[in-house]
C-alpha cells in the first residue's frame, strides 16, 4: 500500500520536475522500509547517488555504514531520503568538471512539499536529519542550525505528521572536517540510547 503511493507520488515529482526545469532530469527517489518507524532525510543526491539511483553510495554512503553499524540496526530496516532529490552541481570553468554544491532556497522550496507528502505516506515515529539543509526544511525555520541543535531531540509537525526529530550533522561533513568526527560519534550514541527509550 504504502509503497503503491509512494510510486505515484515518484511518477508526480518526475512529471513536476521535468515540466519545471523544460528537460529530463535525473532524480533519486527515498528508498528503503516504506513500514520502517525511522527515516534518515540527508541533503540531496551526489554523482554515485544519481549514477546508481540510491540514497546515500560512495563515501557519505560508508560513513552512514558506521552510523548503521554503532546504532546496531539494519539498513533494510530504515527508510532513506534526500529534502532535494536531483544533484545540485556547478561546473568547474577551468576544467569543465562537475561537483557538488550546496542546494539553493529555490531548489529546497521546489521539493518540499513532495518531501512532506512522502512522510506523510511512511508515517514515522523518528526523523533524523542529517546536516543543515534536511534541518531548515524539517523545521521550517532558516534559523534553525545544525551547530546548535544536533543531538537533542524535539517533538515535530511537519505537514500533518508529528514525530520524533533528532538532528545530526551530516555523515560527510566528517570526511571535510576531521574536528567534527568526535561530536558526530557522540550524538550517535546519544541516538542509540534515545532509540531505547522509543523503543524502536
Amino acid at each position: 500500500m504504502k509503497k503503491d503511493q509512494l510510486q505515484v507520488l515518484n511518477e508526480e515529482l518526475k512529471q513536476h520536475i521535468d515540466a519545471f526545469y523544460k528537460q529530463a532530469t535525473p532524480l533519486v527517489y527515498g528508498g528503503g522500509d516504506p513500514d520502517s518507524r525511522i527515516v534518515l532525510i540527508g541533503e540531496a543526491p551526489g554523482k554515485n547517488e544519481v549514477l546508481q539511483g540510491k540514497p546515500f553510495v560512495g563515501q557519505a554512503g560508508k560513513n552512514l555504514d558506521q552510523f548503521i553499524e554503532i546504532l546496531g540496526i539494519e539498513k533494510t530496516d530504515l527508510y532513506i531520503t534526500n529534502v532535494v532529490k536531483m544533484r545540485p552541481y556547478k561546473i568547474n570553468e577551468s576544467t569543465g568538471r562537475e561537483s557538488n554544491r550546496t542546494p539553493t532556497k529555490k531548489e529546497v522550496g521546489i521539493f518540499s512539499s513532495f518531501l512532506m507528502r512522502e512522510l506523510e505516506i511512511i508515517k514515522p515515529s523518528l526523523v533524523v536529519t542529517l546536516g543543515n539543509i534536511a534541518l531548515k526544511c524539517i523545521t521550517q525555520d532558516e534559523n534553525s542550525s545544525i551547530g546548535k541543535m544536533h543531538g537533542e531531540p524535539v517533538m515535530l509537525q511537519f505537514g500533518s505528521e508529528k514525530f520524533n526529530l533528532f538532528p545530526l550533522y551530516h555523515p560527510a561533513s566528517i570526511i571535510y572536517k576531521a574536528d567534527l568526527k568526535d561530536i558526530y560519534l557522540q550524538d550517535l550514541h546519544k541516538l542509540k540510547a534515545y532509540l531505547k527509550s522509543l523503543n524502536l
